[in-house]
């Protein structure tokens, strides 16, 4: 499929129009529940767009997501600047996304929301293939 989102000032988050299609799997976390439900039961050359709310795509921005952590936890080679994405693991070893907001002389302020929560969306998409799941 073709996608693209587009913010409410009109300026687009992501395409693939341009290149290369993308791939999904309907339930493998690729995209988020509400743009999955926006694309199911689509078939080969439908399109379609959807404004979607904060709660139909990447949620509400939660300032719980926010946190302040030791600076001595990055690496000294790192340049660390408002604006920077990091991976970062969880305990559990899954790779979680963060965004640096702050930097102070010992601690750092990450924000671990998706960069798109609380935002609306336009969600344009174009159905290139249709595969059925193995069984």
């Amino acid at each position: 499929m073709h996608f693209s989102l587009t913010l409410p000032d009109g300026s687009e988050a992501v395409s693939t129009f341009s290149g290369e299609p993308e791939q999904m799997v309907v339930g493998d976390g690729s995209l988020s529940e509400g743009l999955e439900l926006a694309i199911i039961g689509l078939k080969k050359g439908d399109k379609q767009t959807l404004e979607l709310t904060p709660a139909q795509a990447f949620g509400s921005w939660d300032e719980n997501k926010l946190q302040w952590m030791p600076r001595k936890d990055f690496s000294s080679e790192l340049v660390l600047e408002p604006g920077l994405a990091i991976a970062f693991e969880t305990p559990s070893g899954e790779e979680v996304p963060g965004t640096i907001t702050e930097v102070g002389e010992q601690r750092v302020s990450v924000d671990f929301n998706h960069p798109l929560a609380g935002v609306d969306i336009l969600f344009s998409v174009e159905i290139l293939e249709v595969d059925e799941p193995e069984s």
